[in-house]
C-alpha cells in the first residue's frame, strides 16, 4: 500500500517555554512541496499564543474528510455519467466530550453542493446514491470513529 508524508515544524525561537508563553504557529509541509501555515485553535490556546489565521488540527481533518470525500463522489459521477461543473462543500466539525471526559471531534456534516451540466442530470435521490458511494469509499472516513454526515444538495 502507498505510503504518505507530511512534515510539522515548530521551533521555539527566544521564547521562554516553561512558563508555557509560547506561539502554536507551525508549518506543515507536504510532499508536493505545499507549506501550509498551522496552530493550535484559538478556541483552544487564546491568541496570541495561537494564530487564528492558520489551520488549526480541527479544520485540517475536517478538510481532509470533505477533500477525500468530494474526489471520490467526482470519481463516481464521472463513472456514472455525470458531469459535474461544481462542487462546493461547507463541513462543519463539532466537538463534544467522549466517556473519559477528553474532547474529541465527535461529528462531521459535509454539505455539498454540486452543479451538472450535458444531457444526463442526476435527481436528488441519485445524487444522494453518488454520495453514499462516496463515503463508501473514502479512505479518511474508514480511518475515523467520527460521525459524518453528508446533506448533499444540488446547487
Amino acid at each position: 500500500m502507498a505510503q504518505h508524508q507530511a512534515e510539522v515544524i515548530w521551533r521555539r525561537g527566544d521564547q521562554d517555554f516553561l512558563d508555557r508563553r509560547y506561539s502554536r504557529r507551525h508549518v506543515l509541509k507536504f510532499d508536493g512541496g505545499a507549506e501550509v501555515p498551522a496552530s493550535s485553535a484559538p478556541q483552544t490556546v487564546p491568541p496570541p499564543y495561537s494564530d487564528p489565521a492558520a489551520v488549526d488540527p480541527e479544520e485540517a481533518f475536517i478538510a481532509s474528510l470533505s477533500s477525500c470525500h468530494m474526489l471520490w463522489f467526482l470519481d463516481i459521477a464521472a463513472r456514472a455519467g455525470f458531469r459535474v461543473d461544481e462542487y462546493h462543500d461547507v463541513a462543519v466539525g463539532e466537538m463534544a466530550r467522549n466517556e473519559a471526559g477528553k474532547a474529541w471531534v465527535a461529528r462531521v456534516t459535509l454539505q455539498p453542493a454540486t452543479s451538472f451540466s450535458g444531457d444526463k442530470l442526476p435527481t436528488q435521490q441519485e445524487l444522494e446514491r453518488l454520495h453514499h458511494a462516496a463515503h463508501a469509499e473514502c479512505f479518511i472516513a474508514h480511518s475515523v470513529k467520527t460521525e459524518i454526515l453528508c446533506l448533499p444538495r444540488l446547487a
